[in-house]
């Protein structure tokens, strides 16, 4: 950090914001291929906890990709660089007391375990959204794995780019699950968690 940077220290804390809210923050963050149904469970996931007047905010890969990540490529160094400023993001929505649902392909371990590094793994909860490449493909929603395997898309994730896939995430969801069922197994593993 420069020398001329010096915090500000505000006078209301993340404390402060969680006991107003009357839940405690944290990430919620979902993995997977394109198509997995990451965005989608996230948002029924949202919606149930808005409902429950938990305070949320969800980022979304397609999203954040058309504002402040609109100038990053799909490059490894690029997808590494577009992580890392989720993972501030997600920390700075975390200290304003907030649960944050952030929905993204992060195909690589290492920039999921920066993510937890920077909010703290105490803060992150990983979703592992382990839809298989053939329902992905089949379900195509955006029409990238057809691009893919036509070569008018290099670096897709599945096909022409690696996806690893997590090493201890805290809950597994496959197509088998309704979107239901995934909310419900989420919540199960959340709910204590949420507590002040």
């Amino acid at each position: 950090m420069s020398s001329n940077i010096v915090p500000h220290d505000y006078k209301i804390s993340r404390s402060k914001r969680q006991s107003k809210n009357g839940h405690s923050s944290f990430l919620i963050f979902f993995t997977g291929l394109s198509g997995s149904g990451k965005s989608t469970i996230a948002n029924a996931m949202e919606q149930f906890l808005y409902e429950n007047d938990v305070h949320t905010y969800t980022l979304d890969g397609d999203n954040i990709r058309s504002g402040i990540n609109k100038n990053l490529s799909f490059s490894p160094e690029d997808r590494s660089e577009n992580i890392r400023r989720i993972s501030e993001i997600s920390k700075l929505f975390v200290d304003a007391g907030l649960i944050v649902l952030a929905a993204f392909v992060a195909p690589y371990e290492a920039d999921r375990n920066k993510i937890k590094e920077t909010v703290g793994e105490e803060n992150y909860i990983e979703i592992f959204v382990n839809t298989s490449l053939e329902v992905c493909e089949q379900r195509d929603v955006k029409g990238l794995y057809a691009k893919a395997r036509r070569g008018e898309i290099s670096n897709m994730t599945g096909v022409s780019a690696p996806y690893e896939h997590p090493n201890k995430p805290h809950v597994v969801l496959t197509e088998k699950n309704s979107i239901e069922e995934s909310v419900e197994i989420i919540y199960n593993v959340i709910k204590n968690k949420l507590k002040l």
